[in-house]
Formats: C-alpha cells, structure tokens, sequence
C-alpha cells in the first residue's frame, strides 16, 4: 500500500509540474479548522497526501474562544483553547500541510474533480474533507464576544467545573438548556434558568427534573438584556429585562451559559451535498461518509450529539483515514 501511495502522489505531482490549468489541484482540500480540521491536516499530511487548508472566518475553531481546557486528554494541568489550536496546526504543518486564512464560498461537487472558490479564486481537488464545524447562536449583545470564555459560555461540559460555588444562569427553554441546568447543578451552588416565554419548550419530563431541582430557580418571561463587564474584568453581573413589564433589574452573576442552540456552517454547500433540516452534513452512521463520493464531513458540521474537542478530533481521524483509502481505491 505504501508503495502504491508513493507512485501516486509522484502522479499528481508530475501533473503539477506540467504548468497546465493543474496547479491548483490537489489530493485533498479541507474545508475548516478546529480540532476536526487540524486532525484531518495532520493525518492525510502524515500520508503524504499534501492537504490545503482553508481555515476559515475563525482560525482554530471555537475553542479559541475557550480559556483554559481541562478535558482534552494529554494534557494533566490543562491547556488554553488557542495554544492547543496553534500547536495542532504546527504539527500539520510539520508534516507538509498548507494553510490559507481564507473562506471557501462556493464548491461545485457535480463534477470531479471538485471545484472550490475563495472569493474569485478557483481550486480543485480530488477528495473533499468539511470541517466547518457549528457555531453557538449567541445573544448578541455589545460585548458578548469580549466575554466568551471570561464569565460566557456556551459549553456546560466544557466549563462547568469552573464554576464550583458559584451562581450561574442557563440562558434557554428546550431540552438542551435543561440538560446543561442538572448537569451544572453538579458544580455550581446556584442555577438560574432565564427564558423569554412563561413555558419552556423542552420536554415534560426534562422540565420536570429541573423545575423539581433544589439547586434551580426558573426565571420565566426573563431576558438578558445587558452583560456588565469588561474582557478585562470578565462578568460581573448581569441585566434583565422582565419581557412583559419591561422592568429591569441587576443581578450579580458568575456566569452565563448559552443554551439556544447552534448553526452548522454548511450555508455554502446547499444544493451541492444533503444536509438535515438544521442544516447539519447527513453522512452514513458510523462514518464521515456523505452522498457525494470522495466528499466527506467530519466534527460538529454533522455530530448534534456530543460536540466536544476530542470527538471531533476523532472524527477528523476517521475521515482522512477514510479519505486516504478512497483515494487509493479511486486513482
């Protein structure tokens, strides 16, 4: 098998040196960063499949916008979000990744090879990767990315045991705010579920556990209307705003968990591969396999389960492994 990569990609690469309208082609393009991404880079470079990288409007993924992380395996003291992006990227680039800090706006699948666009420049590739990943709906409030990571959060399982002792408010109504709520019960001494209706959406039974729960008090027709606080200082209190009376009223906080939902960023690839309802890459259980052949999808751009840095690490692992294979199968 070694062999027969090696002869391959010597193909490729004499095609390349041709100066025909090959130049731009390449074995892999991987659409996205983050550890889904990066672990993709580091696998089909460690194969010497040469990947390009488009790493997108945020470089790394959103654990850039995390702190301190303390459940990526490997690392006993934990890591910050941005080393740990930067040093996956190096280590892809070691092995001969290329990257590019540029958005891929456009793909055509209709046809092999794939057709790609950053702005009005065009690429083309034998086998797609997309690691896009999700990206949490927010509040949208003035100084809410100044925060993220400082006192605001949108992962429980991520930063919950930052908050042992410590008030916090789940900002939501469906079962996702309710789960996150019990879970945070687990560390916090506090937790305040806000939502902007006077009945929650989620189901009878997750409403159920958490109306029920010592630890949390429901703050219906309630929403956030201001963050005080500065990156500096991080969260020290919030507004809220009563969404019938418009009443407003502070209360001090330590943290704010969004539980609103997420977005897949698969905006650009509709009518070019099958995507859910919610916009999320359906592939084949149990693999990154789409219903394009030689385009796969890996991390949170198709997982609405776990969403964590290691699956998604995981998943990026089986889908250049896969990629790699289909490339050999399909020379």
């Amino acid at each position: 098998m070694e062999v027969y990569r090696k002869e391959y990609i010597h193909k490729l690469n004499h095609k390349k040196h041709l100066g025909d309208t090959m130049t731009e082609k390449r074995n892999v393009i991987i659409i996205g960063s983050g550890p889904s991404g990066f672990t993709s880079a580091i696998y089909t470079a460690r194969a010497q499949l040469q990947p390009l990288v488009f790493e997108g409007k945020q470089p790394g993924g959103q654990l850039t916008t995390t702190t301190e992380i303390e459940n990526f395996p490997g690392f006993k003291d934990g890591i910050m979000g941005p080393e740990l992006m930067d040093t996956m990227r190096e280590q892809a680039k070691r092995f001969g990744a290329e990257f590019k800090y540029e958005s891929i706006s456009k793909v055509d699948f209709s046809q092999k090879p794939f057709k790609l666009w950053a702005g009005e420049t065009e690429y083309s590739a034998d086998s797609v990767i997309i690691a896009t990943g999700a990206s949490a709906r927010m509040l949208g409030l003035p100084n809410e990315a100044d925060l993220v990571g400082r006192g605001v959060s949108t992962c429980a399982t991520c930063d919950g045991f930052f908050y042992r002792e410590k008030e916090i408010i789940i900002v939501g109504g469906g079962d996702s705010a309710m789960e996150e709520a019990i879970f945070l019960t687990k560390f916090a001494s506090k937790v305040y579920i806000s939502h902007r209706r006077d009945e929650f959406r989620a189901s009878k039974i997750m409403q159920e556990r958490a109306i029920n729960h010592p630890k949390i008090e429901i703050l219906y027709s309630t929403v956030i209307d201001e963050y005080v606080g500065t990156k500096e200082t991080g969260l020290t209190s919030v507004k809220l705003k009563d969404t019938k009376t418009g009443e407003i009223k502070d209360m001090k906080i330590d943290g704010v968990f969004i539980a609103i939902g997420h977005v897949p960023n698969t905006k650009f690839l509709e009518g070019q591969i099958n995507i859910d309802e919610k916009g999320y890459i359906i592939t084949k259980p149990g693999t990154p396999l789409t219903n394009v052949e030689g385009v796969f999808a890996a991390g949170d751009v198709h997982d609405q389960t776990y969403r964590q840095g290691i699956t998604a690490a995981g998943f990026g692992c089986q889908a250049a492994i896969t990629t790699e294979r289909w490339l050999e199968n399909n020379e």
